[in-house]
């Protein structure tokens, strides 16, 4: 037994494995092998100037003493003006909760709403942490397979069949990580027709990659304005801002909802960072002509990778709506022999292969709750896409 027992909700809590996959190609690149990796779902544009201007100002002015818990006025009202402005159920800056990036607003909300046995709908493929979140207060992941066949989406029978007397929460992540998929405007109302027979059943919309959509964006709370007291919509300034290191993020909802969460982060971490939560009121208010530029780099780059996966002939790349990652599809691999003479026996396999073989790190789909699948980040530069697509051709047509 160990000096300090550890408790039975932590006990199968691990680091994900996108971290484990990213740690071992840093391990590997620090051995002096040659590596790429396309495992994290970060931006490689810098910090907007005028964001970082801010935050200096900021420090320069003595703004460096505890932030209100919920956040600064100034940007719980730039939250909520720029929520306001896609439509639906308006909202007031009471019902905003600036937290410690995305991941926070999710951890308080399950953390404000979930008994011990409570459910949660997750579409699959779904962001690994979400899983881990809901395990780890209680709750049980009802995880819902939404293949290619849906575009990765979750259907309306499929979300009807899954609701039982204890399900508390939809987890909507649109545009998604892993897979790029977005939810129409059509999609999402379809969806709130059926929770409108489910009163008990809220909405979580994780809508953190807003900014980096391919077609029309459309926000939960729009289609279903009559919902918005069980919606949760959830954003931040790491993905469309390059400021992941800020740690900045929100979630805007029910009063009642917002004040319990705020109480929760109250005892947990307090305000989020002030000198971030500056520079987060720069990025909202100010210009925003580069989330058009960036949004035009990402797109090149998605139909470069998109394409080079496809002609290798084994791998099969359905075309992303949104974000910044695709997740093809390689069951075609398994059974097939690498020069070794192992053979690839899931998407694991295949994704060790790829990294011993020619030093590619890309994510199995077991991780996003869909095996058969990687997925594969495009946010990085063009160049080290075309040398991993290269490389991954490679390590496919020497498969027998």
């Amino acid at each position: 037994m160990p000096l300090i027992p550890i408790a039975r909700r932590a006990e199968t809590l691990q680091v994900s494995e996108i971290v484990r996959i990213s740690e071992r190609a840093r391990g590997l690149a620090a051995q002096g092998e040659n590596v790429i990796s396309f495992g994290t779902g970060e931006p490689d544009f810098p910090t907007p100037p005028h964001v970082m201007a801010a935050a200096a100002l900021a420090m320069h002015q003595g703004k460096t003493t505890y932030p209100p818990t919920a956040g600064i006025p100034e940007l719980r009202a730039a939250v909520c003006n720029g929520h306001n402005a896609l439509g639906g159920a308006p909202v007031v800056p009471e019902q905003v909760l600036i937290s410690n990036g995305a991941k926070q607003v999710l951890s308080n909300a399950f953390l404000a709403t979930l008994n011990e046995g409570d459910e949660v709908i997750l579409p699959a493929p779904f962001w690994t942490s979400y899983l881990d979140m809901i395990n780890v207060v209680g709750g049980r992941a009802v995880v819902v397979a939404c293949g290619m066949s849906t575009d990765f989406k979750i259907t309306p029978a499929q979300l009807r069949e899954a609701i039982t007397d204890k399900t508390r929460w939809l987890m909507l992540n649109s545009p998604s990580n892993p897979c790029g998929a977005m939810y129409s405007a059509a999609e999402l109302s379809a969806l709130a027709d059926v929770l409108r027979d489910h009163t008990g059943v809220a909405v979580i919309a994780d809508e953190i990659y807003q900014h980096i959509a391919y077609k029309d964006f459309t926000t939960f709370s729009s289609v279903a304005p009559d919902l918005a007291d069980r919606t949760l919509t959830v954003n931040g300034v790491s993905k469309a801002y390059a400021m992941t290191g800020w740690r900045i993020g929100w979630g805007i909802g029910p009063l009642p909802l917002i004040k319990t969460m705020t109480a929760i982060q109250g005892q947990a971490t307090s305000g989020a960072c002030s000198i971030s939560q500056a520079a987060a009121v720069a990025a909202l208010n100010g210009p925003q002509d580069l989330l058009a530029e960036r949004l035009n780099s990402f797109k090149e780059r998605r139909d470069l990778v998109v394409n080079a996966l496809n002609a290798t002939g084994l791998l099969t790349c359905p075309m992303p709506d949104g974000a910044f990652y695709v997740f093809p599809d390689c069951r075609k691999t398994f059974g097939k022999k690498t020069p070794k003479g192992a053979v690839i026996e899931d998407d694991a396999g295949f994704c060790a292969y790829l990294l011993e073989a020619e030093g590619v790190a890309v994510v199995p789909g077991r991780a996003f709750g869909l095996p058969g699948h990687f997925r594969f980040s495009y946010a990085y530069s063009p160049q080290s896409l075309q040398e991993g697509c290269r490389r991954i051709s490679r390590v496919v047509a020497a498969l027998v």
